[in-house]
């Protein structure tokens, strides 16, 4: 955390849980969404990403969520 405060970032503590099998298009998770180590591949919309990348998607996201509702708050 204090490189991030160093550098001006704010960082946010997001629970990684399933990003990598929820589809940053719909959002639709499943497991069978996964059917490699590597590629993501959603059973309803058929968006294809690599795993990693689509779970950063997800994670930004839910960090945006959270700083959004604190500042809300």
């Amino acid at each position: 955390m204090r490189k991030a405060e160093s550098a001006g970032r704010e960082l946010i503590a997001v629970n990684p849980a399933n990003t990598s099998r929820t589809c940053a298009r719909c959002l639709h998770c499943a497991k069978e969404n996964r059917l490699t180590q590597a590629e993501l591949r959603c059973t309803v919309c058929g968006h294809v990403a690599h795993a990693d990348v689509n779970a950063a998607i997800n994670i930004l996201r839910a960090g945006l969520a959270l700083r959004r509702a604190a500042k809300a708050a």
